[in-house]
């Protein structure tokens, strides 16, 4: 299997725009969270957490993503577990998350940008953020109004989360790596 090195410079040739690598990165470390509380390989799932999108600036419909960055890493050497979690994260594939990577990665993508845009919003960032917080931005719809809030309710059901827990998890994730995702120290 390719290195985490040899994912992060794939990830960069192909993604140019730092919205993109910063969602893409706290995708990541949500998946590091995930990876270390089920006992997982913190690799794979990192790796599967920041290639999930790399090809959505080049290629973004439905027809295309994720399908031609999966072709790609497939020639890569990259596992079959990977590919099937990243070509799940995307419903219009209609490929089934059976795997507690794909359930996961499904479960992080959407809630890791809300998380990202209420971060943005305070004043302290990511720094003492609460699920409370984020639930009570969940309500309001008019607040990132792309992100799929059925999709997070039901990324937190597939893990057999309550919402609120599973956000303290991502928030957690997050938080880790709070200078990477634009969010320096208070």
């Amino acid at each position: 299997m390719p290195s985490y090195d040899d994912a992060l410079a794939l990830f960069h040739e192909w993604t140019v725009s730092e919205s993109l690598r910063r969602h893409a990165y706290g995708v990541e470390a949500a998946m590091k969270w995930y990876a270390r509380h089920f006992g997982e390989d913190e690799q794979l799932w990192r790796m599967t957490g920041l290639l999930h999108d790399m090809d959505y600036e080049k290629h973004p419909t439905p027809e295309e993503h994720p399908s031609v960055g999966v072709s790609l890493l497939r020639e890569l050497g990259y596992p079959e577990i990977m590919l099937d979690a990243i070509m799940g994260h995307a419903d219009h594939t209609g490929t089934p998350r059976t795997s507690r990577l794909a359930k996961t990665l499904y479960a992080v993508d959407e809630l890791s940008g809300f998380i990202t845009a209420v971060a943005y919003v305070r004043p302290t960032g990511l720094d003492g953020m609460t699920p409370r917080s984020v639930r009570k931005k969940l309500k309001d719809k008019a607040f990132a109004a792309a992100v799929g809030r059925e999709d997070i309710q039901q990324g937190a059901a597939d893990l057999g989360l309550e919402l609120s827990e599973h956000i303290a998890n991502v928030i957690a994730g997050m938080q880790v790596d709070a200078t990477r995702l634009g969010f320096g120290p208070s």
